[in-house]
């Protein structure tokens, strides 16, 4: 069960990644189209280029950062060992589905399964976080049995 935690710690590291990627070119091309965006006869029409290509390099900054902030909380996760309570790091295997706690990157799948990467924070987290094998919860009119976590 630890192999699949640490892979599923890698795929989320390379979501990440990817976002960070996504966000570092969008803003090289912003930046470039700003400076390729020469003055010319209709002077507002400089100015509104210019203008635009900044609020779409703020756009992606903040995307950098927040993809920065998902780093960060990865790197607070152990991907290594058992946990008998879910936790940041934990695997739980619910009668509806898998869910990885780490952060908020949607379905993942691996080997064929399909695991959830949510959030300690996002509202299903809330409700596995302190949880073991045998509890039970609801949650958006679901309910919800703990089958085991790791």
């Amino acid at each position: 069960m630890s192999d699949i935690k640490e892979q599923l710690y890698a795929l989320c590291i390379t979501y990440v990644r990817t976002r960070m990627h996504a966000a570092e070119q969008a803003i090289a091309e912003a930046q470039q189209s700003a400076n390729n965006d020469t003055k010319s006869s209709a002077g507002d029409k400089y100015e509104t280029g210019r203008e635009m290509a900044q609020q779409e390099t703020n756009r992606n900054l903040s995307q950098l950062n927040e993809a920065n902030k998902l780093m960060v909380a990865l790197q607070q996760i152990s991907a290594v060992g058992k946990a008998v309570t879910a936790e940041a790091g934990s695997l739980v295997t619910t009668n509806n589905g898998a869910f990885y706690i780490a952060i908020s990157a949607g379905s993942l799948q691996l080997n064929g399964m399909h695991y959830f990467a949510v959030s300690p924070a996002s509202p299903i987290g809330m409700q596995l976080k302190g949880k073991s094998a045998g509890d039970k919860f609801a949650l958006n009119g679901k309910n919800y049995v703990i089958e085991a976590v790791s």
